[in-house]
């Protein structure tokens, strides 16, 4: 899916089409409005904010809805409700607060996607991983042998995350930030806490292997992982 995004403030641009492309999405970038209305390559969505240092949102907002019927998402530092009215009323289809999670966004986009191109997003059910585990996007379920798995919300995030590409590896940073802030600085160790939980819920049907220093990457029908935990956390004094 190739999605236009229209965003001025470049750490969170870069933050945002690192997640996108992480996901499979292309991404062309643009800074103003002028630049966004003169794009020619086609596109199938339009992440758009509206603080642009050239023009309001809005208007490019109202400009691009008369060309088409491309699905508009605006992404906004703006609270005012008025604001996220008038988005709606001329055209967007949804309308995302900052600050957000690459997470959030995405799940918008698959949101927005399912209500307007419903032919394109039929699926034949829950994605399966090996023998034993399926994992249920639409319902945001995990069954085990067929018998749901209870997972906390950020366990069933962080599954569907390292399930999105199995065998890849993932380094900290791009877990964090897509499972649980893309501007989070934080230490990581709640992600080892995660990580053990799942290893625990899942064993048998995928590992979750460690990469010391790097990150974690998921092994569809790997044997149980050691019960003692592995931590890869940086010792004290390195970046994590």
């Amino acid at each position: 899916m190739r999605v236009l995004l229209v965003e001025d403030d470049e750490p969170v641009a870069e933050s945002l089409r690192r997640g996108l492309v992480r996901y499979g999405f292309e991404v062309a970038w643009v800074t103003t409005g002028t630049a966004a209305l003169a794009v020619a390559a086609p596109y199938d969505l339009v992440l758009l904010d509206l603080g642009l240092p050239d023009t309001d949102g809005l208007d490019v907002c109202r400009a691009l809805r008369r060309r088409g019927d491309v699905p508009i998402i605006v992404i906004s530092a703006r609270s005012d409700e008025t604001d996220r009215v008038v988005g709606l009323e001329i055209g967007a289809d949804d309308y995302v607060s900052k600050p957000f999670g690459v997470r959030e966004v995405i799940a918008r986009i698959r949101a927005v996607m399912r209500r307007v191109r419903p032919e394109e997003h039929r699926t034949g059910g829950p994605d399966r991983y090996g023998a034993r585990l399926t994992v249920d996007r639409k319902a945001a379920r995990v069954r085990l042998d067929g018998a749901e798995v209870a997972l906390t919300p950020k366990e069933y995030d962080l599954l569907a995350f390292l399930t999105e590409e199995p065998g890849a590896l993932m380094s900290r940073e791009q877990i964090m930030e897509a499972v649980w802030d893309a501007n989070w600085f934080g230490p990581t160790k709640t992600l080892d806490v995660h990580v053990a939980a799942l290893r625990r819920k899942l064993a048998g049907a995928v590992a979750i292997e460690a990469v010391r220093g790097v990150g974690f990457r998921l092994v569809v029908g790997a044997p149980a992982a050691p019960a003692a935990p592995a931590l890869d956390e940086p010792a004290a004094g390195t970046a994590s």
